[in-house]
């Protein structure tokens, strides 16, 4: 062979080689029998809520759960619950919070508290349960109907919380307004510890019933739940669709009858940063796990229920598990 030979010889071999990089880079980048776009973290924080609410226990049982069942080490860590949790979604602090229907849109749409910073980089893992609207106070403070606030010392809930967002809305139902009341932002520790301590009157508080600060009052108090009669609570339901009917049952808090009142529903947001097959994963591992939740919710979450009240965009990797289940919104 001529060195002439040789070299093109050479030369051809180098433009092979390059090409066959240059079909491997596309192979590759149509993302064909790849991991999906996106990270699957070996450590994830879940953002809960107050430690004397539903979140938190609940969340410390399924973030044990997706440890076991993915491999991702998942941490429940308490908060401010919904408003605060979207934004720390927003900011990246965490990966997987709970938050209420109702904030979780607004965040998503740029109203109420989140006029001036809207959301765009969470969505939705799937729904969990009724989060009832309780406006709790005692049998000795006189007050057994929502016009009765009017004057008294009241918390609306923990800076941040959808619970404020409720308090505001059914006020505005009532035609009253926070000027009416003397609102106080406690989280439900400290407002069933002011109503025990007559510093409180009243205490609104969005969570799963029986809620343990509430349950915790009735031991020293004779709790009582002020009503959200039905027509108003049907206005309500008709000017913020993401409200549901609810109430309280006779029993719970030591309560002699039912109390008609409305409930948010509790969900699963996640950053859209987490890939695919990990958000499947985890929303697998939830779902088909519920028998495994040490908490009274667990028996109420369910697969056929995963997508209602929820109106924002579900994760691909959520809508992939949905879909292969034949979940449909309803």
């Amino acid at each position: 062979m001529t060195k002439k030979h040789f070299l093109l010889s050479v030369a051809l071999l180098f433009l092979f080689s390059l090409f066959l990089v240059a079909c491997g880079s596309t192979d590759d980048a149509s993302g064909d029998g790849e991991e999906s776009e996106g990270e699957t973290p070996e450590f994830m924080s879940m953002l809960t809520g107050g430690t004397s609410g539903t979140y938190y226990p609940l969340g410390g049982a399924m973030a044990k759960i997706i440890s076991d069942e993915t491999g991702i080490q998942t941490d429940a860590v308490s908060s401010n619950a919904s408003a605060d949790n979207v934004i720390a979604l927003q900011e990246e602090e965490a990966e997987i919070a709970f938050v209420q229907t109702d904030v979780v849109a607004n965040a998503i749409d740029g109203v109420n508290a989140f006029e001036d910073n809207s959301v765009d980089n969470v969505l939705a893992l799937g729904s969990l349960y009724p989060e009832t609207i309780q406006i709790v106070t005692t049998d000795k403070s006189g007050i057994e109907a929502v016009e009765d606030l009017k004057g008294k010392t009241v918390s609306v809930g923990a800076p941040g919380s959808g619970t404020y967002i409720n308090a505001e809305q059914i006020l505005d139902i009532y035609d009253m307004t926070m000027d009416d009341i003397d609102a106080e932002n406690l989280d439900f520790d400290e407002s069933t510890g002011g109503i025990q301590d007559g510093n409180i009157d009243a205490a609104f508080i969005t969570a799963g019933t029986p809620t343990g600060a509430v349950e915790g009052l009735s031991a020293t108090e004779d709790v009582s739940i002020v009503p959200i009669e039905k027509e108003k609570a049907e206005a309500l339901v008709e000017k913020y669709p993401y409200y549901a009917e609810d109430t309280v049952p006779s029993g719970t808090y030591g309560i002699q009858e039912d109390v008609d009142t409305v409930a948010v529903l509790a969900m699963l947001a996640v950053t859209d940063n987490l890939s695919e097959d990990a958000v499947y994963d985890i929303t697998k591992a939830i779902y088909e796990n519920t028998d495994k939740i040490s908490h009274d919710k667990g028996e109420i979450i369910t697969l056929e229920s995963a997508l209602d009240g929820i109106g924002i965009d579900l994760h691909p990797g959520a809508k992939k598990y949905f879909d292969e289940e034949g979940i449909e919104a309803k």
